[in-house]
């Protein structure tokens, strides 16, 4: 009998029986994916069973008369780690993680394996390596390992069965792309697999109270692999970032239910693994010998860390179609930005090729950035450089206008306690009591600040 085939959206999980160029359920375009159509039959195994009793009519009940405490965490042995993760693991919590191969997602969950071996039950479920391969990465990151179950195992009842043996309290599973259940037909690292696997993986989790994480695989845009219901079902969602060629990875929180999102993790990677960076604004600050044009350093806000970052900006002459190029900031809103130079500060770049750059490969999404990138801009075209211990931030608006960052108090403590003295900030974000050390300069409009910088 011919194999039926059905098409899977990646993103909601939607079937179609042909092929089509948008999603019917969804409306997202280019998404559904072949795979082997699935057989209607119940499964059978006890697993399956587990989770009709997890998914059992639970009594309806006052929000208010719900008893609820705050969740016990325990600490991973990485402190970088535990800050994304909000203090450490969660009993029952399942947590997703993606980066590049190569950039350390195993190397780091090793680490962790290890620290947390010495006071819990841990098993490291490998799909991608043997057993061998993964005892080789311990002893080259001089890890003892004398605690750290290890299985070489990619189906899923075998590694339902071994968690229900070894009944370890945290599992790493390496990764949920290789993971495939024999319920269904269709190959590892499909969306049905991915699915269906993760969804189990978190009913065991969730009635077991073992702590999961699952490593995942990413597309060539950054992306997650697989549907995008894996980020709904899990409770926590973590991206490694940073350049392969660089000793830095940056561990950012997206989504998670027992903490902050957007916190971030600094950590350097070493002969003997991933270390946390505990003073990381000293990675996205240049160590020029004398102030130079076209530099300034911003505060932004990683989540709740305050971090102090250096912007660079070239400006030199251009053709008939000078270049606006960007890394690690909106090029969209760099456009945007000179129009605003020009029309409110006088400051004309039409003519000119502008680059600009946010230093130690850090990407900056708030538009606290403004300011700092155009008081950059005006110094490297008017070829002279801020004074040394100068910091600046602030959203700049079409108008011309100045506005307040969210926590400024924050920002302006955390550059003083780093040596800074001089800040041009927005009016609203000015400190009530003086800050020892800082000289704080705020404004109302862009016009302003070029004036005060072109006074000091």
């Amino acid at each position: 009998m011919a194999t039926k085939t059905i098409y899977t959206c990646r993103e909601c999980g939607g079937t179609s029986p042909k092929w089509l160029g948008k999603c019917p359920h969804c409306n997202e375009w280019n998404t559904l994916e072949e795979g082997v159509a699935e057989s209607s039959a119940a499964p059978k195994n006890r697993y399956q069973a587990l989770s009709r009793g997890l998914n059992a009519a639970q009594p309806v009940a006052t929000l208010s008369e719900i008893e609820a405490a705050e969740v016990e965490r325990t600490p991973t042995g990485q402190e970088e780690l535990d800050r994304v993760l909000g203090g450490g693991i969660v009993a029952g919590g399942v947590v997703l993680i993606g980066g590049d191969p190569g950039i350390g997602k195993s190397t780091l969950l090793l680490q962790a394996l290890d620290a947390m071996s010495k006071q819990l039950k841990v098993l490291y479920v490998t799909g991608e390596e043997s057993g061998a391969q993964v005892a080789l990465r311990a002893r080259r990151l001089g890890l003892a390992g004398t605690a750290v179950r290890v299985l070489a195992e990619i189906q899923l009842e075998k590694i339902a069965a071994a968690m229900e043996a070894e009944a370890p309290a945290f599992c790493v599973i390496d990764s949920i792309q290789t993971v495939y259940s024999d319920q269904l037909t269709s190959a590892p690292g499909s969306v049905a697999q991915v699915r269906e696997c993760a969804a189990q993986l978190t009913r065991i989790a969730k009635t077991s109270g073992c702590s999961i994480v699952l490593v995942g695989h990413v597309t060539k845009e950054g992306a997650l692999a697989g549907p995008r219901v894996l980020e709904h079902i899990v409770d926590t969602v973590l991206y490694f970032e940073g350049d392969t060629h660089s000793s830095f990875r940056l561990v950012r929180a997206i989504k998670n239910r027992f903490g902050a999102v957007n916190e971030i993790g600094v950590f350097a990677m070493t002969e003997r693994g991933l270390k946390g960076v505990s003073n990381p604004s000293a990675i996205f600050l240049s160590t020029h010998g004398a102030p130079v044009p076209g530099s300034c350093v911003m505060v932004t806000l990683e989540g709740t860390r305050p971090l102090l970052v250096e912007l660079q900006a070239l400006v030199d002459s251009g053709g008939p179609s000078p270049r606006r190029l960007s890394v690690g900031l909106d090029r969209d809103r760099l456009a945007m930005l000179l129009a605003v130079l020009h029309r409110h500060a006088g400051v004309a770049c039409f003519d000119q090729d502008v680059f600009v750059n946010a230093v130690g490969g850090v990407r900056i999404g708030e538009p606290a950035a403004d300011l700092a990138v155009l008081l950059a801009i005006q110094g490297s075209l008017r070829g002279k450089a801020l004074p040394r211990g100068f910091i600046a931030f602030g959203e700049v608006g079409l108008a011309g206008e100045v506005r307040p960052a969210p926590r400024g108090q924050e920002r302006l403590k955390e550059a003083a306690k780093l040596g800074f003295s001089i800040a041009v900030v927005p009016k609203a974000n000015a400190p009530k009591k003086p800050i020892e050390g800082l000289t704080v300069h705020p404004v109302e409009r862009i016009e302003q600040a070029i004036e005060i910088v072109r006074g000091l």
